[in-house]
């Protein structure tokens, strides 16, 4: 699973990266919690788009999201089994820009946080399904969850379960709406765990509220904290804002 991540490469280098239009003005962001609200790239009329959507999955079919468990990773294996996913998995398929994301290692009753990332420091994508929800007032607001597989080595070591890295060579046809399901199930089959590396950090990531390049320093040798970190509270999505034609901040 995938509770946590960072952005923190300057806002230019991850519009060549991605290869999006729009030129949003958004922080270093070092520790991203679900509810906040997320870069997404994605396919509008043909190009593509930076978008910012909540971190938190919700069909539209849903009334109240205070009845709607908080989805922020959805297992890749089971995802066209599930009437949640199904229409979005075929026709609303997002990348989630990543440098770095987090993960702990429980032992017992301690919870060791470490920070995943690739050896050169290189974004990389995870695959995202998104909808967008409306309330009953009438106001949207745009709603994403990344996709989730078997852990691999050296992931594997710490939890089963780890977002999927996909193949920049596969961006494209996983964002085409027009690619079929069955392929763009096979295009997130084999993930690149491989190429990254893990690095044990203190527990000042448990706490929301740090968000500063301090939490991705090595851990030192003091104990780990006997806690799982502490989950973003529960909230009902905001009104989506009004279209000022830059989706430019994380706030």
């Amino acid at each position: 699973m995938c509770g946590r991540f960072a952005i923190t490469l300057a806002p230019e280098l991850l519009r060549e990266e991605f290869g999006y239009s729009d030129r949003p003005n958004f922080p270093p962001r070092f520790n991203i919690a679900p509810t906040q609200p997320v870069p997404v790239v994605t396919i509008i009329n043909g190009a593509r788009r930076f978008v910012l959507m909540r971190w938190g999955f919700l069909p539209g079919w849903v009334k109240d999201p205070a009845d709607y468990p908080l989805v922020i990773n959805i297992r890749a294996e089971t995802v066209r089994e599930k009437a949640s996913f199904r229409a979005a998995f075929q026709r609303r398929r997002g990348l989630m820009p990543v440098d770095g994301f987090y993960e702990w290692r429980r032992e017992g009753r301690v919870s060791t946080p470490h920070l995943i990332r690739r050896p050169d420091g290189a974004p990389f994508a995870f695959p995202a399904l998104w909808e967008t929800w409306a309330s009953p007032d009438g106001s949207e607001v745009d709603t994403v969850a990344l996709m989730t597989t078997a852990a691999q080595p050296p992931l594997d070591a710490i939890h089963p379960r780890a977002p999927i890295i996909l193949d920049p060579q596969s961006w494209e046809e996983w964002l085409d709406p027009a690619t079929p399901p069955d392929r763009a199930e096979a295009l997130i089959a084999a993930p690149l765990q491989g190429e990254l590396e893990l690095r044990r950090i203190g527990p000042a990531v448990n706490k929301v509220t740090n968000d500063g390049p301090e939490i991705q320093d090595e851990a030192t040798d003091a104990p780990a904290e006997p806690a799982r970190p502490a989950r973003a509270p529960r909230q009902k999505p905001a009104p989506k804002p009004p279209d000022d034609g830059g989706q430019g901040s994380l706030f």
